[in-house]
């Protein structure tokens, strides 16, 4: 049976542990924010609503889902998860399936995970809800999940309202649940708040289905999948376990990371087979890297696309709008944004191409600067196929490179180049013969003086 989903993120709590004036659920892994990881599951599930619930930091909340179409509501006092659930009530009064409810701080909730709950309800024995549960390395202050050798729910408790006996137990409460929305209400409005934080628990639903004689079962996840992320500290653990599976996943798609463990890829970097990539390289979002690509080591990419053959690096920087087409090539320390590579041309040493267009096959020296920007606006250089430009050359914007032109080494230029001319902008050299040894002869016996 098909069911319409709708998905209840909470996330109304300050996170004070994070020390942080950005709202807990919009730090980053992998360049995205953690809350937009968790959306971006339940919309592959097929979610049909998506309501999170706000308080503390509210607005910056607002403004990051606002984009995708998602709903926010307001738990104006926080007065513990059941309470936050509930405000999505008038959100979803129109709505008949079943509700997920999870916190926004668990980023790694698979949509798969999404699926078998809802899937759950549907067995033989008609469950009322659907707890996800997992098994701790270090159980620590989780809730905990008494369930019998059919996963039939006996009892939930908060941590600091176990016993003894409870606590031993292992199965802990990720604080994910799938309810039908039919159920999910009336049993909300029944939650009191008689406990030793003075709070409404959610967990609280399923020991009242149970007072109802009702199911409630739980199904498994892998910790790592549960993982909530409270501090700086949690944070950098979750980014390590999101990076060590994107590698692992490059490497099986076809790319060779010759230490894996210094490649830091981006939420939606896309790497091609027969990719080398070297040590210590970092990827921003937005790249795209097609087959047959070498990234050297040291290397910064963000925002920029790299075609198939195309070799970048070491120590070379692509910002965003940077496009390599097939066989270009940038060495160590040039830096592109907002500029194209053409088929096979090359900048292999301490280049900056900005706002530029590079013709195919040509040649860009060491040294070389597009000076794109006057401090007012941001100007084009475009240089044509085969061109040439010579070591040391400031190319001024707006200005044009003609094919097959040859700008000499040192040149500021200003006008344009028409194709197959030698643009030269140089002082007249001089050679003053005997100079050099008069003036030393002069300096030295100045320096005798002195003494």
């Amino acid at each position: 049976m098909t069911h319409a989903i709708a998905a209840i993120i909470l996330a109304a709590g300050k996170g004070t542990r994070m020390k942080s004036d950005t709202h807990k659920v919009l730090h980053p892994i992998a360049g995205r924010p953690m809350l937009l990881h968790l959306i971006d599951s339940f919309d592959a599930a097929g979610a049909s609503e998506r309501v999170v619930v706000v308080g503390s930091l509210r607005e910056q909340v607002e403004a990051a889902v606002a984009p995708l179409g998602v709903r926010t509501v307001v738990q104006e006092d926080q007065l513990g998860t059941a309470h936050a659930a509930l405000q999505a009530k008038a959100a979803l009064a129109d709505f008949d399936g079943v509700a997920v409810i999870c916190f926004g701080d668990v980023p790694f909730l698979r949509t798969e995970t999404v699926m078998r709950m809802v899937e759950r309800l549907d067995h033989h024995d008609h469950p009322k809800i659907v707890v996800l549960g997992f098994r701790p390395e270090d159980p620590a202050a989780y809730g905990r999940v008494i369930a019998d050798s059919d996963t039939r729910i006996l009892a939930m408790v908060e941590y600091k309202d176990a016993t003894p006996a409870q606590r031993n137990e292992r199965l802990c409460n990720s604080g994910v649940m799938a309810v039908r929305a039919s159920d999910l209400w009336p049993l909300l409005e029944r939650v009191e708040n008689g406990n030793a934080a003075g709070e409404y628990y959610l967990p609280d639903i399923v020991m009242l289905a149970l007072n109802d004689m009702d199911r409630s079962v739980v199904i498994e996840a892998p910790e790592a999948e549960v993982l909530g992320i409270n501090s700086r500290a949690e944070l950098a653990g979750a980014e390590l376990v999101w990076q060590r599976a994107r590698r692992a996943r490059a490497m099986a798609d076809g790319a060779t990371l010759i230490a894996p463990e210094t490649v830091w890829f981006a939420h939606d970097t896309k790497i091609g087979r027969d990719v080398l990539i070297e040590p210590n390289v970092f990827f921003g979002p937005g790249v795209d890297i097609a087959d047959g690509v070498t990234i050297h080591a040291f290397s910064h990419i963000e925002g920029a696309t790299v075609m198939r053959g195309g070799e970048v690096g070491p120590y070379a920087r692509l910002r965003p709008g940077a496009v390599m087409e097939q066989g270009a090539k940038v060495g160590n320390f040039v830096e592109m944004k907002k500029a194209v590579l053409g088929p096979g041309a090359k900048a292999n040493h301490l280049t900056y191409l900005g706002d530029a267009k590079v013709g195919a096959g040509a040649n860009i020296g060491a040294g070389t600067i597009t000076c794109n920007y006057d401090g007012f606006f941001k100007y084009e250089t475009v240089i044509g196929h085969g061109a040439f430009i010579g070591s040391n050359s400031a190319l001024v914007a707006p200005v044009r490179i003609g094919d097959g032109a040859i700008v000499a080494a040192g040149s500021v230029v200003t006008r344009d180049i028409e194709a197959g001319a030698l643009g030269i902008t140089r002082a007249t050299q001089e050679a003053k013969p005997g100079w050099a040894h008069r003036f030393r002869e002069m300096m030295t016996a100045r320096k005798k003086e002195r003494k």
